[in-house]
């Protein structure tokens, strides 16, 4: 009687542990055996994430930050390439630990897996012709049939040009780098995007301009995002962008790709 007892303690205690352990997630373990850090990635927002054709290596603010997590945990990476599309499908379904390419933290976002806390500030802003500066200064501007709006699918800024601008003439393409050279040829008026993206682009390219870079449309913060289940690496993560935070390398990063400060 007393080793049948003994066993069934043994046995809920450990389906307690199961339990537990599931809830706070121990995916850093399972990482740390893999030996690599699967990271999801669009490779098509710089200074973000970007592939780069030439060498066909990822480059950008969130690669290297990427780096620095993957260096932090002791492993390397494996670039898993995802959509805005499918960035939140991809994300359910495991197909990396953790995605990081510019993603902007919202509440839908928060509703259906992990965000980790803010390492960037941004927000929408528009992205025109160095001609048209005088020609659109309000979204009020931008909202009329003629006005040829371009977006890449399946992210914010296609939700954003669907909701504030639904008499603009909204155009759909991807990939998401090859819009600004589009603005630039005349192909299409607007691009709504973020502020991080747009200074970027005006500072390769005089044919374009983002005259409301200092006032944009709304603010948010940059995060990464993971699946639930892997709690144990999104404290990782936090404690992890608090130190780029304090040690100055978010300032060095953005100094290197946004500002062009290196």
């Amino acid at each position: 009687m007393m080793k049948r007892l003994l066993f069934v303690l043994l046995l809920v205690s450990c389906l307690l542990t199961s339990s537990l352990a599931h809830v706070r997630g121990e995916s850093i373990p399972e990482i740390k055996k893999r030996g690599y850090l699967k990271v999801g990635t669009t490779g098509d927002y710089a200074p973000q994430s970007w592939l780069n054709p030439a060498t066909e290596l990822y480059e950008g603010l969130d690669v290297e930050l990427a780096e620095d997590i993957a260096k932090s945990l002791g492993v390397e990476i494996q670039y898993v390439p995802t959509s805005w599309s499918t960035l939140m499908k991809d994300t359910l379904e495991n197909k990396f630990d953790l995605a990081i390419c510019g993603i902007t933290i919202t509440q839908a976002r928060k509703d259906q897996a992990l965000m980790s806390i803010g390492y960037l500030g941004n927000g929408k802003t528009i992205l025109i012709r160095a001609e048209d500066v005088d020609k659109y200064k309000l979204l009020a501007d931008i909202n009329k049939p003629e006005v040829k709006v371009m977006e890449n699918p399946g992210g914010l800024n296609e939700k954003f040009a669907r909701e504030k601008l639904p008499l603009a003439t909204l155009i759909i393409h991807s990939p998401n780098d090859e819009i600004p050279g589009l603005i630039a040829s005349g192909q299409a008026d607007v691009m709504i995007t973020e502020i991080l993206e747009a200074g970027y682009y005006v500072r390769k390219d005089s044919r374009l301009a983002a005259p409301l870079i200092y006032s944009p449309f709304n603010h948010g913060e940059l995060g990464v995002l993971m699946p639930k289940g892997k709690e144990d690496l999104l404290d990782f993560v936090n404690s992890f962008i608090l130190d780029e935070k304090e040690s100055g390398r978010i300032e060095e990063l953005a100094n290197k790709y946004i500002y062009g400060n290196e």
